[in-house]
């Protein structure tokens, strides 16, 4: 039988609410109430702030759960000159060729604190402050992985069926799959899957971002401002077959340790991000991937539930995934290393 809370419990939670209201500029946090524009870019900031990767692209407000993107991009240089003598000036139309549309869809984040983790968390003085922080970490944490696995919004979603939230909304990469095939290698030699080794698509891991890169359009391709990710599966092969190759060579293992071997690839600033496909190659730039949410829309209700001895947290808001411009987004995936790769 479950355990009421303690009475050290109950302050703390007494406490959070109070909390909770003051922050949120209501009167009664156990209320569904809506999350003031000003307030919602505060707790955006936060969650942002929770994650390195989330604070290097774009994570902005839009009013409209449909609308145009943000940031439009030019796709070619704009600068040149014209003999007014004997002609007008014009204007050069450079604007993205891809679609400007973006769509949020409704995203639900609730969460359900037990009572006996309130009981064990009631110690500390900080108990309102750890519970939100691990709440926005968690949401971060949630952004990233719907970003690089949703590839569909389900009314009804199914975290069973799909642990990596693939129903919660399309990501990048399955915007990028439908949108810009072309720039999309999911598959060489072998039906289903890109080789790379000995004998495979590709001899190794620079050869593959390299040709990754070359997809992207080549007006936008020598901006200095692209970026590859990289699967964390493909640098530990990489990293593996150095270990092997310099065997016996401290300043070399050194070197590898401080993970300066994928410090460039293909020409290009190597990076991981969590959650990202462990067998895939993305290269873009960072201001070209953002995360969209209605500033309107923030919804937040916090409850006791005994029935259920539980706490329970309800974060509602509209979010979607965009890529800024579609030319400049390239993405190789379903890996496969070679046992033989040099």
């Amino acid at each position: 039988m479950a355990q009421p809370l303690s009475q050290r419990a109950v302050e703390q939670y007494a406490q959070l609410q109070a909390d909770m209201a003051e922050s949120y500029g209501v009167e009664d946090a156990s209320r569904q109430f809506t999350v003031e524009p000003t307030i919602a870019q505060d707790l955006n900031d936060a969650i942002t702030a929770r994650a390195d990767f989330l604070e290097r692209i774009n994570v902005v407000p839009v009013s409209e759960i449909k609308g145009e993107k943000v940031f439009i991009g030019v796709n070619g240089p704009v600068t040149g000159r014209t003999d007014v003598k004997t002609k007008d000036r014009v204007a050069r139309d450079v604007s993205a060729l891809d679609s400007t549309k973006y769509e949020l869809q409704d995203t639900h984040s609730d969460v359900g604190l037990p009572y006996a983790k309130i009981d064990a968390w009631a110690k500390f003085p900080d108990f309102a402050d750890r519970y939100s922080a691990a709440v926005q970490k968690r949401l971060a944490q949630d952004r990233i992985i719907i970003g690089f696995h949703g590839t569909h919004a389900a009314d009804d979603t199914d975290p069973v069926a799909y642990p990596k939230l693939q129903d919660v909304n399309k990501g990048w990469l399955q915007q990028a799959r439908e949108q810009i095939p072309a720039q999309v290698l999911r598959e060489g030699k072998v039906a289903g899957k890109v080789t790379m080794g000995k004998g495979g698509d590709y001899a190794n891991l620079d050869a593959l971002v390299h040709d990754t890169k070359q997809m992207v359009d080549e007006k936008l391709r020598d901006d200095g401002d692209l970026i590859t990710i990289i699967g964390s599966d493909l640098l530990a092969a990489d990293k593996a077959k150095l270990y092997t190759t310099q065997a016996g060579k401290p300043t070399e293992k050194e070197r590898i340790e401080n993970a300066q071997v994928i410090s460039t690839y293909g020409g290009l600033p190597a990076f991981t991000v969590p959650n990202f496909p462990v067998n895939a190659v993305l290269v873009s730039s960072w201001d070209n991937l953002s995360i969209y949410f209605q500033d309107t829309s923030w919804r937040k209700q916090t409850i006791d539930n005994p029935r259920r001895s539980r706490v329970e947290d309800f974060n509602s808001r509209n979010e979607g995934y965009v890529i800024e411009q579609l030319e400049k987004f390239a993405l190789t995936e379903n890996v496969e290393i070679l046992e033989d790769a040099e």
